[in-house]
Parts: structure tokens; sequence; C-alpha cells
């Protein structure tokens, strides 16, 4: 059993710019009450229509189960509804979730997504105890952890991208060949903050695992220095010839430095595998878009290498969006300043694509052209023509998945770039990208994900609220016209679902 690092956890640099690099806003800035509208009328339609199941289908007035029917929302949003002061709310919702029986699958499936679970809900539930010390939520975290550490009981230890309660019960699960690598390399910020508040080492012995699984093999991958967006945990192994920080592979790298912040600096791990990986991300994935007013933003792509030739793929992804804040965060705490610089590039590219599009929102994937460096280049007239779509703003190649499923990423980066440098250009820009999120996904009860960030009129919605929307989409928007010192990046790491999780000290 490996035990969490001992010692006085190290001075790290101030991850906040100084308050006098802010304008304080008020606790009444309307901009601030529009967005906890806009939550309080969710919410009120959760609650009326689907409390309990996992989600709103806030078109048609109903509830669905995703994610084992454990009550998704309601879990994933509690520490939302504390940090807008809707205690009346949070402690009804404490306690219909302290009586949830995490044995059984209310949806009869016999199995849960062991990341979709340990980010929503067991983040939610230590968020939640973070912020309000309800031991209740406590003693419900220790019970939903105690039944996910079980999925580290394979063979050599390495869970499974399901955890099946059958199998478990057989003592039959073994880790998967052709897994995502964000799972299980993303279960780390949780399991280690159960094992800090419980004293209890063996969730943070758990997840250190594929933590070593990961150093073990970031040199010998086809991308030294990255994991492909799939991996071997089986035989841990990297074959894989595709990367990527967008979907399958995301929070894998999110969360290297967060854990470098989590554990108080004390294990130089997690400082190492960032600086190697994002070392190849700069080199290979980063590009700056060609544009008319060759703005100064940038956006990540995809490599291939089939045949040991890296093969660049400028598609973007609104997931890939988190990047922004990702590289603010490594650059703050490892003393990279090239790396808030990228980071802010990021955010800014994220939050001008909001505009590009009548919906006021960005596609789900997309694709531009690209500059062959991210100094930029001159505007080409004829390329543009030959490789655009010329029913969309030029540059743009294509929208290739027009969705907008009221993701966050893009929020998460600007908020913490505002955090990290005060500057309040962020916040107009927040407030641009709120409106028109608000105007395009408003339904009669509540906001749904669209099909087509093109739609110059009327959008055609799917009928689809996820958990996220209130656990991390409008907290992060909440919490950009809010005083500075609330949730402080200083005092608090946030998981990939935006839950709150005390830094030691």
């Amino acid at each position: 059993m490996k035990n969490l690092p001992v010692g006085h956890p190290k001075s790290a640099p101030q991850i906040q710019a100084p308050r006098s690099s802010f304008r304080h806003p008020s606790t009444t800035d309307p901009r601030r009450q529009e967005v906890l509208r806009v939550f309080k009328r969710s919410y009120a339609a959760y609650s009326q229509h689907a409390w309990m199941r996992d989600e709103l289908t806030p078109v048609t007035g109903a509830g669905k189960d995703t994610f084992g029917g454990w009550a998704a929302t309601l879990v994933d949003t509690l520490d939302t509804l504390w940090i807008m002061g809707l205690k009346t709310e949070f402690y009804e919702a404490t306690n219909a979730i302290v009586g949830m029986d995490f044995s059984t699958t209310p949806d009869g499936a016999g199995a849960v997504n062991l990341f979709e679970t340990t980010i929503r809900h067991l983040g939610g539930l230590l968020g939640a105890y973070d912020l309000s010390g309800e031991r209740a939520l406590l003693l419900k975290a220790v019970e939903l952890g105690e039944m996910l550490y079980k999925a580290f009981d394979t063979p050599n230890r390495l869970p499974g991208f399901w955890l099946n309660f059958e199998e478990v019960r057989k003592g039959i699960q073994i880790a998967g060949t052709n897994d995502p690598s964000a799972c299980p390399a993303s279960l780390s910020l949780e399991f280690t903050r159960l094992s800090q508040i419980t004293g209890d080492p063996k969730f943070y012995d758990a997840a250190d695992r594929v933590t070593r699984f990961l150093e073990d093999v970031q040199d010998k991958t086809k991308l030294p220095g990255m994991w492909p967006v799939t991996l071997n945990f089986r035989e841990q192994q990297a074959p894989g010839d595709t990367f990527s920080l967008g979907a399958l592979a995301d929070s894998l790298y999110e969360y290297l430095p967060k854990m470098h912040l989590l554990l108080g600096g004390l294990d130089d791990t997690y400082e190492k595998l960032y600086r190697a990986s994002m070392q190849q991300v700069v080199k290979h994935l980063l590009y700056r878009p060609m544009l008319p007013d060759n703005a100064d933003i940038l956006f990540l792509g995809d490599v291939h290498i089939p045949w040991n030739e890296v093969q660049r793929v400028p598609e973007g992804q609104h997931l890939t969006c988190f990047a922004g804040g990702m590289f603010g965060l490594g650059g703050k705490l490892f003393d990279i300043d090239a790396h808030i610089d990228i980071g802010e590039r990021l955010a800014r590219g994220c939050g001008w694509a909001y505009g590009q599009f009548p919906t006021g929102v960005m596609p789900e994937i997309f694709n531009l052209i690209p500059c062959d460096t991210i100094e930029g280049c001159t505007w080409d007239e004829d390329k543009w023509l030959k490789q655009g779509d010329q029913t969309l703003n030029r540059g743009w190649m294509n929208a290739r998945d027009p969705r907008y499923i009221l993701r966050p990423e893009a929020i998460e980066s600007i908020f913490l770039l505002y955090r990290m440098t005060g500057k309040e250009d962020l916040r107009d820009l927040a407030w641009d990208m709120f409106q028109g999120i608000v105007r395009s996904t408003e339904t009669s009860l509540a906001y749904s994900a669209i099909r087509d960030v093109t739609a110059i009129d009327t959008t055609e919605k799917e009928d689809c609220m996820e958990s996220f929307w209130l656990a991390e989409t409008l907290k992060y928007f909440y919490l950009i016209f809010s005083p500075v010192d609330l949730i402080s990046l200083d005092d608090y790491v946030l998981n990939t679902e935006a839950h709150p999780f005390r830094r030691p000290k």
C-alpha cells in the first residue's frame, strides 16, 4: 500500500492575480443575477419534472437515466447550490442523496461508467463536503468510493472502463486493451482527495498505480511525451497512433498540474509528465488559424502517426477549450510564462469562435484553415475559396459537428484566465457568450442542446440537458461575475466537473 506523500505542502506560486488587478464586481452585478435566474429556472424544471433522475429532458418535460440512475444532475449540482447561496435547496438535495442505494442501478444495467461516476458523483459529493462540512456527504462519498475502489480488483490492479457489478461479485474483472486514456487516467484527483479527507491511503494507492503506468510508457509511444487517445491497460502498453487533447484523452492532461497542486507539490512526477507532454502539444498540436484580421488566437488539433510520419489534423473540438485553463495553471505553477500566454490565446480563441456563428455559440467539432506557424500568416483569399465553406465566415473550413450540447469548456478557460490575469475584457467576452447560449438553447421549461449552431433563425432542440449544465457551465458563468475570493484558485482545485476540492495548506 502506497501512502500519501508526507511533509508540509511546498509553497506554491499564487495562482490568482493580485487583488489590485481586478475591478471588483459586487454581489449584485446584474450579469451575475441573470446567471442565477437561468440556474434557478433550470433547477426548478429538473426538480419538478425529473427529480432523482439523471437528467431532465427540457423540451418534453420528463426525466431520463444516463449514468446509472443515481440522480446525476442532483449530485453534480450540490456544490453549485451551495456556491449560489441556495441553502434550502442544498439541504433538500442532500437529504435525498444520502438515502440513495449505490448497490443497485435503477436503470437495470448492472454496470456504471467508472470515469463518469467518479467525476460527477464522487467528485460532486467531495466538493459539496469540502464547501459545507456536512458529514452525511462525506459518509456517502466513502460509501461510493468503496464501491468504485472495487474496479481495481483486476489481475494487474488497473481497472476497466465499466464497473460491472456481476463481474465484481465473481472476481472476473480485467482491464481493457483499447480503453480511452482519460479513463482510468483521470480518477486521481477524486481518489486522492478521498484519501486526504479520510486518512485511508488505499484510494490514493489505487489511482497512483495508473500514474505509474503513464510514467512508464510516456517515452515509449509513437509521439514520446504524449499518450495515444486509447491505451492497452491490460498489457500496460501504448501502441495507438492518434494523439489529442480532445475526446477520450482530455482530462488525463488536465489532471497533471491539478494533481501537483492537490498533493502540495510533494510529488514531482506530475510536473515531469506535464512538461514532457506539453512540449509535444506545443510542437505538434497547436495551430493558429488563417484569418483576414490575423487575430492572435490559437486552437488545438490532432496528430496521426500511422507510418512513423507525423500528420497534423487542424480539427478542433469544443472539448479542447479546457486547455486554455490548463496551460495557464501549468504556466503559473511551473514558472513557464510562455504557457500562460498560450493559455490566454487558446481561451480567447474559443471565445472568438462563439461570436462566429449566428447562434452566438461554437460547434462541437470544426476545422479552420491553419497557418504554418503559431506566429501567424498572411490571409490567402484563393486558399480560402478552395478550402473553406463559403456559407461560414472567412477562415472556416467547416462545422463538421454543428451541435452545441451546453458544454462548459470555453467559459471554464475564460474564467480561469480571468482569475489568473485580472483582464476585465474577458468578463465582457463571457457575457457575450452567455447571452448567445441562453438565446439559442432556451425552451419553455429550461435549456437544451441544439443540433446546429449555424442556424440563422430558430434552433432545433435535442431535448437533452446534461448534468454539467448546472454543475459546470452555469457555475463558471456565475463565478466570473462574482467577487474573486469566491472559490479562490489559491484555496481550491477544481476537478474536471468543476467540483472544488480544498487544497492542503
